[in-house]
C-alpha cells in the first residue's frame, strides 16, 4: 500500500480495509487562517471531533492577533489541548473578568484588552514533535524540534530541541541526545526531504545510527 499523502484527511487504513476516523492529517482537517501545519503532522481522538481545529486549540478564533505553527511530522494523542494567547484575561488590574466579551465592545472601548498585545504572542511547534496524551500546551509556548512531551503535562515557555519534558509546571527530564548529535540531526532536517526518501531511508529515521542519516540526506 502506497504512502497516503499529506492531504489525505484519514491516513490510516484498517486490516478490514475501512479507515481509521479518528486519526487525520492535520493539512487535511484544519482549515483556519490563524494555523500552519507542516506536511503528516497528525492528531488522533478516541471520540472524533467535527472541528479538529477547534477541539485542538479552542481559543484560537479566526482574526485573532496569535498563530499556531506546527512543523512537519508531529504526532498529536488524544486529549490534547494548545491553549493560545486570547484565552488570556487582562491581569494587571484588580478585576481580571472580560467585561467586553458580554457587552458587544458598548462604546466601542474594550477595557479589558490593554494589556494583551504582550501576551500575544504565537504559539510555535517545531518537526516530529510527540504529544502525550492529555498534555496543555500554554500561550506561547515555544517547542523545538524532536521534543517528547509527557502526558498530562502542561507546558509553556521554551522547550529546547529534543528534549523529554513532564509535569505540572512542564519540566526537561532529560535530553534525547548529546548537544553535539542534536545539532547533526537538526543539519540534517530529515523532516524537509522528499517523501520517497524519507521512506527508502526510514531504517536511519528511527534508528541510532547518525552517520547512516547523514549519508542518506539527499
Amino acid at each position: 500500500m502506497p504512502f497516503p499523502p499529506p492531504d489525505t484527511l484519514h491516513p490510516i487504513t484498517l486490516p478490514d480495509g475501512s479507515v481509521h476516523p479518528g486519526t487525520v492529517f492535520l493539512q487535511a482537517a484544519i482549515d483556519h487562517p490563524n494555523w500552519t501545519v507542516g506536511r503528516y503532522s497528525y492528531a488522533s481522538a478516541h471520540q472524533p471531533p467535527d472541528n479538529w481545529a477547534r477541539a485542538l486549540a479552542p481559543y484560537l478564533f479566526k482574526g485573532v492577533p496569535e498563530r499556531l505553527v506546527m512543523g512537519s511530522f508531529c504526532q498529536i494523542a488524544d486529549g490534547v489541548q494548545f491553549i493560545t494567547s486570547s484565552a488570556n484575561h487582562r491581569m494587571d488590574g484588580v478585576s481580571t473578568f472580560p467585561f467586553a466579551v458580554f457587552d458587544g465592545l458598548e462604546g466601542g472601548i474594550d477595557y479589558s484588552r490593554p494589556s494583551m498585545p504582550k501576551g500575544s504572542k504565537d504559539t510555535v511547534i517545531g518537526h516530529d514533535v510527540w504529544f502525550g496524551t492529555g498534555a496543555t500546551i500554554l500561550p506561547g509556548a515555544q517547542i523545538g524540534n524532536g521534543v517528547i512531551v509527557g502526558a498530562g503535562a502542561v507546558v509553556g515557555g521554551t522547550v529546547p530541541d529534543f528534549a523529554v519534558v513532564a509535569g505540572n509546571p512542564a519540566q526537561v527530564v532529560r535530553m534525547r541526545f548529546e548537544a553535539d548529535v542534536i545539532a547533526r540531526i537538526n543539519a540534517a532536517a530529515w523532516w524537509d526531504w522528499p517523501i520517497e526518501t524519507i521512506l527508502a531511508n526510514e531504517a536511519a529515521i528511527v534508528g541510532t545510527d547518525i552517520d547512516a542519516l547523514e549519508r542518506a540526506a539527499p
